[in-house]
């Protein structure tokens, strides 16, 4: 009888842990659960009559972890582990390999925990030749997961770095949340020195501070993402699944928006910035480049697309590729390196 209740207990768990995911991106389709309003719209570039470029001799090209894009694009970690989110990750990875940009994933940890998930996150076959990125959550090096698990989440997906994602509002605001995030800098930086595959930090939307970005990088981390606030916001996400909508009213645009974190960490030497959070378009992507990043990280609008089809997502890599080629023949960069060098007016400084 004890055996039997134990077993229910898990497969109830394992259903709610679903459950989660499925309602997960079911609420971050919805309008209601971005914030409102882009922080970029505070910045605008001068527009060049005469770039003395051609239109077809703009590079979009770069390197990331080792692999050249056809693009500074990364479709950012999102989701796993549900039949839906199975089909939707299918469409992203044909999405990124035919348009030649990067891909990340969304937390492997229940799939280390239950090996039925797998299968949710297995892209490689869609996706030989592009960079593709395991992820799973900081915290949970603080709840039983050490470089074991790590290489298990990059080996299960013939992954070409890992992400830790930080979320600490999030994991505050959960019902199920865990809320111990103390140590994790350097324990980020003890599995860095140990992986085979590079290690990237990110936050989840609600941005990284030149402080912490400087205190990763003398663990050892190189590579951050701002994920900063002007997306999907997971206070009120989460605050919806709790039902208390007036908490996640309150913490609906907590951070740093995503403009001020990149600018914040340019200042840092050797890193390689990833800009995201709240960018929706080519516009916005070469603003990022503009105010300092390496390369940019789009998560709801592939995701809305992905939802949709693997056509759909396509379209979307390829226009958003358009409009920042637009972009950079109209201020006369040729490359993303002489984008970086482009000054943006900031529309409320003067």
């Amino acid at each position: 009888m004890k055996a039997a209740k134990v077993s229910n207990r898990a497969a109830a768990i394992e259903s709610s842990d679903r459950d989660r995911k499925a309602e997960h991106i079911d609420l971050a389709l919805q309008d209601r659960m971005q914030v409102h309003g882009s922080y970029f719209e505070e910045y605008a570039f001068e527009h060049e009559a005469l770039p003395e470029i051609g239109l077809a001799d703009i590079d979009l090209e770069v390197e990331f972890l080792g692999k050249r894009l056809a693009a500074p694009l990364l479709i950012s970690c999102m989701t796993g582990g549900t039949e839906e989110a199975t089909r939707i990750n299918h469409n992203l990875a044909i999405a990124a390999e035919e348009t030649g940009i990067a891909i990340g994933l969304g937390s492997q940890r229940k799939a280390i925990e239950d090996p039925s998930l797998v299968e949710s996150f297995q892209i490689r076959s869609l996706a030989p030749s592009v960079p593709i990125l395991a992820n799973l959550g900081a915290v949970q090096l603080n709840y039983g997961f050490g470089v074991d698990e790590c290489r298990a989440a990059v080996e299960m997906i013939d992954a070409d770095a890992l992400v830790f994602h930080l979320n600490p509002l999030q994991e505050a605001l959960q019902p199920e949340g865990q809320g111990d995030f103390s140590g994790l800098i350097a324990k980020m930086g003890e599995i860095a020195s140990q992986l085979e595959v590079p290690v990237v930090v990110k936050e989840v939307g609600c941005g990284i501070s030149g402080a912490t970005a400087r205190a990763l990088a003398k663990a050892g981390v190189t590579i951050i993402d701002t994920a900063g606030v002007g997306g999907t916001s997971w206070a009120r996400i989460e605050a919806q699944r709790a039902r208390d909508l007036e908490i996640g009213e309150l913490f609906a645009d907590w951070g740093i928006p995503t403009p001020e974190s990149i600018r914040q960490l340019r200042e840092i030497p050797g890193l390689t910035i990833v800009g995201s959070g709240g960018i929706r378009n080519g516009i916005e992507a070469a603003k990022a480049i503009a105010l300092g990043a390496d390369l940019v990280g789009m998560a709801q609008p592939f995701l809305i697309a992905a939802d949709e089809s693997a056509d759909a997502a396509v379209e979307k890599a390829r226009r958003v590729t358009r409009e920042l080629k637009i972009t950079m023949f109209c201020v006369g960069a040729r490359s993303v390196t002489e984008l970086q060098k482009v000054q943006l007016r900031n529309k409320i400084e003067g």
